[in-house]
C-alpha cells in the first residue's frame, strides 16, 4: 500500500511538471507522448524509491506533502543535470543555451562538461551533507531559526544559478533574482511544520518553489515566450489549443496538494517549528 500511495503522490508530481513544461514549449518544440510521459514516470519511480529510503508514513497527509516536494525537486535536479551536462543536442534552436555554457557561448568540449558536472554534483553531495553534520550536531539552534537559514538555501542556489545562465544574455533582474529565496522561505516555514529533517525542509522548500514560480510563468503570462526561446518563431501554433487541454489536469493537482496541506495542519504533527 505505502509503495501504491507513493507511485500515485510521484505520478501526480511528474504530471505536474511535464504539464508546464509542454505547456511552454509544446508550440516551439511540437508534442509527443514519448516526451511528456517522461518526467511522469521518472517521479514515479522517485517516489517509490524515496519512500522506502525514508520511510515516510504516507497515510498520513504531513508526509504526503514531504514526499510530493522532495519527488519534485529530485526529478528537476536530475533532469536538468542531464540537459545541462550529458545531453547532446543542437542550441541553435534557444534563445539560451540549455547545454552549459559560459556567458551564452555553449562549452562544446563533452570532457569539460562532464567535469563541471562531476564537480557540481560533488558539491550538492557536500551541501548535503553539511545538512545531515548540522543536524546530527544537535547545536541547540531555535527551529525558526535553522528553517531561515536552510530554508532559503536551495532558494539562493537556484537564484544564484538563473543569474549566472540566463543574466548575460537577458540582462538582470533584481525580482527575479530575489523570488526564489523568499518563495523558498516561505514553504519551507510551512514544510518544518511537518518534519524535523534539515534536508527534507531544504530540499521540499526548493521543490515547491520550482512548481510554483514555473506555474506563475506559464500560466500568469500565456503569451509571454520562455526565456530560452525568447525571439523564437511558434512552429506549432495548433498547440495554442491543443494545450488547454491539459489545464484541468494541472489545476486538479495543485487542488490536491493544497488540500493535502490543509489537512496536514488539522492533523497531530511533529516539526522544526
Amino acid at each position: 500500500m505505502n509503495s501504491l500511495i507513493a507511485l500515485i503522490v510521484g505520478l501526480a508530481a511528474g504530471a505536474h511538471t511535464s504539464t508546464w513544461g509542454m505547456y511552454k514549449d509544446a508550440i516551439y518544440e511540437g508534442f509527443t507522448y514519448k516526451k511528456y510521459f517522461r518526467s511522469i514516470i521518472l517521479s514515479g519511480i522517485i517516489a517509490v524509491v524515496a519512500q522506502a529510503v525514508t520511510q515516510l508514513d504516507v497515510m498520513r497527509a504531513s508526509s504526503l506533502v514531504v514526499l510530493y516536494g522532495l519527488t519534485y525537486v529530485i526529478e528537476r535536479a536530475m533532469l536538468e543535470f542531464y540537459k545541462t551536462f550529458l545531453r547532446e543536442e543542437d542550441q541553435s534552436k534557444y534563445f539560451i543555451p540549455m547545454q552549459f555554457h559560459v556567458q551564452g557561448k555553449i562549452v562544446q568540449s563533452r570532457m569539460q562538461r562532464w567535469l563541471v558536472g562531476t564537480a557540481y554534483a560533488i558539491g550538492v553531495t557536500l551541501v548535503v551533507a553539511g545538512l545531515h553534520y548540522l543536524q546530527c550536531a544537535n547545536l541547540q539552534i531555535p527551529g525558526i531559526v535553522v528553517v531561515c537559514i536552510i530554508g532559503s538555501f536551495g532558494g539562493w542556489i537556484s537564484a544564484f544559478g538563473g543569474a549566472w545562465k540566463d543574466a548575460p544574455i537577458e540582462g538582470f533582474e533584481l525580482f527575479k533574482f530575489f523570488r526564489s529565496p523568499l518563495i523558498a522561505l516561505t514553504y519551507a516555514l510551512l514544510v518544518a511544520c511537518f518534519t524535523t529533517n534539515y534536508i527534507f525542509v531544504a530540499m521540499c522548500a526548493l521543490g515547491y518553489t520550482i512548481g510554483t514560480i514555473e506555474t506563475y510563468k506559464t500560466f500568469f503570462f500565456p503569451n509571454k515566450p520562455r526565456g530560452k526561446f525568447a525571439g523564437k518563431t511558434i512552429q506549432f501554433p495548433e498547440m495554442l489549443e491543443k494545450r488547454k487541454k491539459f489545464v484541468p489536469l494541472y489545476v486538479a493537482i495543485w487542488l490536491a496538494v493544497i488540500i493535502t496541506f490543509v489537512v496536514a495542519f488539522t492533523q497531530p504533527r511533529e516539526g522544526l517549528i
